[in-house]
This record gives C-alpha cells, sequence and structure tokens, in this order.
C-alpha cells in the first residue's frame, strides 16, 4: 500500500539503506541566528542526515490568549506558560530558513520542515522543501494534511498523541491524493520521556497494521532508544540538538549534545551493520573456523584388524576428521589397516560397514 523505497531530497530509505538520521533544531537557536548555524554545523559534523526546522509563528499556531485552555499543563518543563508566549520564543524566524536550508545542502545534509498551518507550507514549497514532518499535535489537521498530501512528497508523521484511528484518517487523507510516501514515527510527546513510556515493540506494530516504513521521533535522555529503534526496524531517527543542554533554550533540557549525538550515530551504523541477515547461514569465517570443531580420531596407534574402542578412537578437535555421529557405529568394528595416533578417521580406515552415505563436517564424503 505504501512505498517501501522513498527519497528525499539525495537521500534513499527503505530497506536496503541506512537509517535517515535526523538533527531537529527546534527552538535551540535561542533567538540566534549563528547559534541555529552552529547547531546545522555540529549536525554535520556529528554525522546527521538532515536537519529538521519548525515553521510557524506564534500567531499562525495559537493565538494570544490567557484562557485556562491556552496555558500549557503544570506537569512538564514549560508549566505555567501561555502557548503565545511559548511558541513567540521558540518560533524559528521564517527570513532565516531559506539560509539555514542552504547551509545545511552545503555542509552535504538534507532539510526539510514542520509546517503548523496553509501559509507556511505555501512558504516551504518556495524554499523547495524535499519533505514535509507533521508534528504529532497535528495529525487530526486533516486540511493540512490533505494540502500537503497534494504535493506528492513524502510525509513523516509523529504519532506522539495520535490515536489508533487518528493515524488511519491521515494515511487514508494521503492516499485519497495518490501520495503512498509515508512514514510513521513511533513517538512520545513527553519532554523528557521515561524509558517505561517509550513501548519500541509498537513500532513493529505500526509497521505491520498500516504497512508503512517506521521510525523514532525521540525525546529520552541519551542514545540507548533510539539505536534500540533500529532492531525494531526503524528507518528514520530524530532527535534534537543543542549546543549546550544548560543552555536556557526552551528545549534545551532534553537534547542531545554534540558529542552525544555523534555517538549515536556510531553507535546506529554498528548495530546497522551487525543486524545482517535473517537467513541462518555461516560465514566465510564461520566455515573456516568449523573445521577447529570436534571429529573422530585415531588417539593410539591401531594395527590392521584390531579393534576400534573407546581408548584408541575419540571426540577430539579439530573437526577435519569422520562426523561424531558415527563414533557408535564404528566401535567394536576392525582396522581396515594400521592407523597411526593422530590421524583422522575416515570410512577406508574402517572395515564392516557398507558406507552408502557418510558426512564430514557437514559436507557428504
Amino acid at each position: 500500500m505504501f512505498s517501501h523505497n522513498i527519497k528525499i531530497g539525495d537521500k534513499y530509505i527503505g530497506d536496503d539503506y541506512p537509517a535517515l538520521i535526523v538533527a531537529e533544531l527546534s527552538g535551540n537557536h535561542n533567538g540566534d541566528y549563528d547559534r541555529a548555524v552552529a547547531i546545522i554545523h555540529a549536525a554535520a559534523e556529528a554525522g546527521a542526515d538532515a536537519v529538521k526546522l519548525q515553521t510557524y509563528t506564534a500567531d499562525t499556531i495559537t493565538i494570544d490568549c490567557d484562557k485556562p485552555w491556552f496555558k500549557t499543563s503544570d506537569n512538564n518543563m514549560w508549566s505555567g506558560r501561555t502557548l503565545y508566549d511559548l511558541y513567540k520564543e521558540a518560533y524559528t524566524p521564517w527570513e532565516w530558513q531559506p539560509k539555514l536550508k542552504e547551509e545545511a545542502e552545503k555542509l552535504g545534509m538534507i532539510c526539510f520542515s514542520s509546517p503548523f498551518d496553509p501559509t507556511s507550507v505555501d512558504f516551504l514549497e518556495e524554499m523547495n522543501v524535499p519533505a514535509y514532518k507533521i508534528a504529532s499535535y497535528e495529525i487530526n489537521d486533516i486540511p493540512l494534511i490533505r494540502k500537503i498530501a497534494k504535493l506528492n512528497k513524502p510525509m513523516i508523521f509523529a504519532t506522539g498523541i495520535a490515536y489508533k484511528e487518528d493515524i488511519e484518517r491521515a494515511l487514508l487523507t494521503c492516499l485519497d491524493e495518490g501520495n503512498d510516501k509515508v512514514i510513521l514515527l513511533k513517538c512520545v510527546s513527553a519532554y523528557p520521556t521515561p524509558y517505561s513510556d517509550v513501548n519500541l515493540r509498537m513500532m513493529k506494530t505500526l509497521a505491520n497494521e498500516h504497512g508503512c516504513m517506521v521510525g523514532l521521533s525521540d525525546h529520552t535522555i541519551g542514545s540507548v532508544v533510539p539505536v534500540g529503534s533500529i532492531v525494531m526496524g526503524g528507518k528514520m531517527i530524530e532527535k534534537h540538538l543543542t549546543l549546550d543542554r544548560n543552555g536556557g533554550g526552551v528545549d534545551d533540557a532534553f537534547s542531545m549534545e554534540p558529542k552525544e549525538f555523534a555517538d549515536m550515530v556510531r553507535d546506529i551504523r554498528i548495530i546497522e551493520e551487525s543486524l545482517g541477515s535473517e537467513i541462518y547461514k555461516l560465514t566465510d569465517k564461520q566455515k573456516e573456523e568449523h573445521k577447529g570443531s570436534r571429529s573422530l580420531f585415531a588417539v593410539a596407534d591401531i594395527k590392521a584388524g584390531e579393534i576400534i574402542t573407546e581408548e584408541n578412537v575419540r571426540s577430539i578437535r579439530p573437526g577435519i576428521g569422520m562426523h561424531t555421529m558415527h563414533y557408535e557405529e564404528i566401535l567394536g568394528r576392525k582396522a581396515a589397516r594400521d592407523i597411526e595416533k593422530g590421524t583422522p578417521i575416515s570410512k577406508e580406515l574402517i572395515d564392516g560397514i557398507r558406507w552408502d552415505e557418510i558426512i564430514y563436517t557437514g559436507e557428504k564424503a
């Protein structure tokens, strides 16, 4: 139903490609353009494939109102603030964004954004972004999703606050517009996210139930969760990046610092390399090492016609002789000729058995 090979800019996402690692700028620029540029450079140095922006203003995402429902809840790091005040501080000035995209591209990364209203989509189209991220709080904004889906560009959905029906409705909207380039990101909208709330196993459920590629938008502290998500089939990993977690920015406290981000990228690439194939087979190295396993050897000199016993033939290393599964078969038989101590046992050395087939170290003789 949905594509399992998606191209974003010059980067491919799919089963045959490494996960796309995205550095989220968010509001960690703290209103300083030079700091925003420095974070983009830090992302490139850390090995990120992409930088993601957020395109909104306080007026496009909410209204200036201090009624209780326009205030943040008491159980998060932004407690007691109005939404308008918070977004006014956190937004990335639109006039910066084309320059930030150009900076990211010069460093070999792609750059895309999360739009939050139709005007931001129009603005990002003028920037020619290669993909769109739908924030989890916008997954029920069907008019916005439909407008983006019509552009036929890759769409990445965070599922942090989504009910199952929210996801299904968003995906059907994309399909209605002929857009099958969709990625679902497992996400928990808690900042920072407790490890016990992550539920990485759900990534496989998302993939199986919706037929989409999946990834992770992560707000936990550290890199263990994003690295582990690769084992669950993650094809895109998104983490907030900051220069200093104690920098005082709106998202700094749960963001990664550059060295942590670089360590995460390294560990993700190691896990990807280590996953290998689901098919059970030995590597060339393992096949060579198999010769070091057990097989049947003469452990004493044996004269022609002498009986094979537990004292003169044993299962020992290395594995170049007769397979040990034939040990009981040859006990009590006679030696066909003189056998010197240390000789690997073979069918030619044993009398009294009709050898239609015998296995040496896993192969037919």
